[in-house]
């Protein structure tokens, strides 16, 4: 269960412990969000974990903030070569906790664990206040459980804590997945992983689970996938949701490319939000778990700001119907080629299920 404090004391004890540098972020912060606001995220909607665990309807996701990895489609693009990010994932973690996001959503392959755990020590703010959240990459779900194992205690280490509230396995990795799962099951039973699910899950990834033994007891209670209005697959997620599995979703603000949507600019002036505060509103309205992420703390505290408003039926089923046949080719096309990435089969297609349910 997730507890939280006041901003008065969390402000006092960020203050305390923390370098001039902090300081001044606090004090920017509170130019630009109301104490009220901070208290509110602090206080965000929460959704139940199949046992009962509460997690938070927002967070902050990390990926790309401080680094890029190598293998990222933006690096790729580029022919490898990456302009150095402007900002540490130290600086924007700080600034994100100081905002009053208690959600950090993290992973293996972003390469930055170590700086956002260097910002969770400075936060001051108590770790039974977080839910964090972590992933392993194919490379490390291809080598086996050992491999696992030394990853997760490495990212224990990285973000100073000696358990994730959830273990994620990045992708379903051709014939390696399933073990990898398993292996994640024993660490949850060991105490270092309070609740394990997937990420990139198809239906039938999960079936495969499910055929392979996997108990009721030890169902994935989350599915991490992109969902946004431009990307809603909703065959796929309300299979999911109908197996009490709950629906994370990245590139809730389908990285900034929909901001002159004529619908969502409509919309945000009816309710006098922006368009990113309609797709987290879409989000949330729908239950899934809304992960924004930014390297600006205007942006942070923007994102946030999707709990005082509801979008009408109407307005919802609007957003619902901007997903194009177009994008749910290009996310299978997505699908098969990143399955089998940076692990020794990448580049084929070995293994990769080519009939997916892609609605």
């Amino acid at each position: 269960v997730l507890s939280s404090r006041t901003v008065t004391s969390f402000i006092v004890s960020s203050i305390g412990r923390s370098s001039p540098s902090s300081a001044t972020t606090t004090s920017r912060n509170m130019s630009i969000q109301t104490p009220e606001q901070k208290q509110s995220l602090i206080d965000c909607p929460t959704i139940a974990l199949r046992d009962g665990t509460s997690h938070p309807a927002i967070g902050f996701g990390t990926y790309k903030v401080g680094f890029i990895p190598a293998s990222a489609s933006s690096a790729v693009a580029a022919g490898g070569a990456t302009n150095e990010p402007q900002r540490t994932a130290e600086e924007c973690v700080t600034d994100a906790l100081n905002s009053g996001y208690r959600f950090l959503e993290c992973a293996e392959f972003y390469g930055n664990e170590q700086e956002v755990g260097k910002a969770i020590k400075a936060s001051g703010v108590p770790r039974e206040d977080l839910f964090i959240c972590s992933k392993v990459w194919t490379t490390t779900i291809e080598k086996g459980e050992e491999s696992i194992r030394a990853q997760l205690e490495k990212t224990l280490s990285s973000l100073g804590t000696d358990y994730v509230d959830l273990y994620l396995i990045h992708w379903p990795v051709p014939g390696k997945h399933v073990d990898a799962y398993k292996t994640v099951i024993d660490l949850k039973r060991e105490g270092k992983v309070r609740n394990v699910g997937v990420s990139n899950y198809a239906v039938e990834d999960y079936k495969e689970l499910l055929s392979a033994g996997i108990s009721s007891e030890d169902k994935p209670v989350v599915n991490q996938i992109e969902i946004n209005p431009f990307l809603y697959r909703k065959k796929t997620i309300d299979y999911f949701q109908s197996e009490g599995v709950v629906m994370q979703s990245y590139r809730s603000l389908r990285d900034g490319k929909a901001m002159d949507n004529p619908t969502l600019i409509s919309l945000g002036e009816k309710y006098n939000k922006s368009p990113a505060q309609i797709l987290g509103r879409w989000c949330v309205q729908h239950g899934f778990v809304y992960v924004p992420k930014s390297v600006k703390i205007e942006r942070m505290v923007e994102n946030a700001q999707v709990f005082d408003f509801e979008l009408s039926e109407d307005e919802m089923a609007t957003l619902d119907a901007l997903t194009t046949s177009d994008a749910l080719e290009t996310f299978l096309g997505l699908y098969k080629k990143c399955v089998n990435r940076d692990t020794s089969k990448d580049g084929s297609m070995e293994g990769v299920k080519t009939d997916i349910t892609i609605d």
